[in-house]
């Protein structure tokens, strides 16, 4: 079966975190993924550790934070600070379908790889960038991390206990989300920007900005903000609309009960022991819960510390409500659904051996997702990328020489 976009060629000139994401995506779908990378040091994320990799002679390798995002691609180590390196990349661009880069707003012009210039040399490119804070506006020129990006989006302000509560305070979430939602918004970007070419043969621009990303995903509690004028706060773990929608301590840890709708909070009351609960007028219907919520918490909490995780969850099962363990990540591999679901694959890598990734959670019935290659170390594909413009051995040393590779 073929990829969906095995005739796709990529030019990947971002680090980190978001831009890989988002190339990451384009290689899982088959792209021809070229990661640009420094010589000798490259993606900034390759010495994020420890934990790093340990080679098959027992010496430390690339981190494993490097391995979350940069499966499926070619690394090319390339200066084009050097002109000489630059003319290389102009070669690749001109063959390229797609560009993600994430450098400071106008931080590629000065070397003439902004996309006014390249679009000059490929009408057909479609160019994205990835900053904080866009193109545009009063920040635009300041560097963006996903944790500032939390704190400044209101992300920050939603996420821990309030400050009264034990442990109160802001807190940001526990992996760098915005990076990750911004790489998932580039790739759709990038994908609508293939399929407009494919009508009008042109490519275009793409600015994304982590900012703007968080302020998107603030979701139902910015719909809180603009419709009602509610400036949403703090509830740990519990839902602002929804009730019961939060961890519970039981007999032998926690759960997370999430009550969706009416019924699945009757079918709980029945399974608890407490089914009068559900007809009682403070807590018959979801609004009346919210409402109503310190009174009702604790007389859930009572009921919910007499029983175990397991039977708390078989009788989920049984009665119809959503109900799970909280899981620690090891957990999380271990559990039979997701091994049944194969989310753990194990890739080759020359270096290292097997190496366990998480699997893509796109899923395809006539272009599936072959993982065939591990993330690459740093420079392994330069002599086949160079090939393949038609560069010889001897212009590959020259350029070795001129530390332009």
């Amino acid at each position: 079966m073929t990829a969906a976009l095995q005739d796709v060629v990529v030019l990947d000139l971002s680090r980190i975190l978001a831009g890989p994401w988002s190339t990451q995506n384009l290689a899982d779908l088959g792209a021809d993924v070229i990661k640009v990378e420094r010589p000798e040091t490259g993606d900034d994320t390759r010495r994020w550790g420890p934990p790093f990799a340990i080679g098959s002679d027992g010496a430390a390798g690339d981190a494993a934070y490097f391995f979350c995002c940069n499966r499926g691609k070619r690394s090319l180590t390339l200066d084009f600070t050097v002109e000489q390196g630059r003319a290389v990349l102009i070669e690749l661009v001109k063959k390229a379908d797609i560009l993600v880069e994430n450098y400071k707003v106008g931080g590629l012009k000065k070397y003439g790889l902004d996309y006014e210039t390249l679009s000059e040399i490929n009408p057909r490119l479609i160019y994205c960038s990835i900053t904080g804070f866009g193109q545009t506006g009063p920040y635009a020129a300041r560097p963006g991390y996903d944790a500032l990006i939390q704190a400044m989006g209101g992300l920050m302000s939603i996420t821990g206990e309030p400050d009264e509560a034990p442990g109160g305070g802001p807190q940001k979430v526990g992996v760098a989300v915005v990076d990750i939602l911004t790489g998932l918004y580039a790739t759709t970007a990038i994908l609508a920007a293939l399929h407009h070419r494919g009508r009008s043969g042109k490519g275009q621009h793409i600015d994304v900005a982590l900012l703007d990303v968080q302020v998107a995903a603030l979701a139902n509690q910015a719909s809180n903000f603009l419709i009602a004028g509610q400036v949403p706060g703090r509830l740990g773990s519990a839902h602002p609309s929804i009730v019961p929608y939060q961890p519970f301590s039981c007999a032998d840890g926690h759960v997370m009960l999430a009550i969706g709708n009416d019924t699945q909070f009757a079918n709980f009351c029945q399974a608890a022991g407490c089914p009068e609960l559900a007809g009682d007028a403070r807590f018959a219907t979801n609004a009346d819960r919210v409402h109503n919520r310190a009174q009702l918490i604790p007389l859930l909490q009572e009921r919910i510390q007499a029983k175990t995780i397991v039977q708390w969850c078989e009788l989920a099962t049984r009665h119809g409500f959503p109900c799970g363990p909280i899981n620690t990540v090891d957990r999380v591999f271990d559990d039979e659904h997701i091994r049944a679901r194969q989310v753990r694959v194990d890739v080759d890598s020359p270096r290292y051996g097997k190496v366990g990734l998480v699997a893509s959670p796109m899923r395809f019935s006539e272009t599936p997702i072959h993982y065939d290659s591990a993330p690459p170390e740093l420079g392994q594909d330069t002599e086949a990328v160079l090939a393949e413009l038609g560069v010889d051995a001897a212009r590959v040393a020259e350029l070795r020489a001129l530390k332009a590779i």
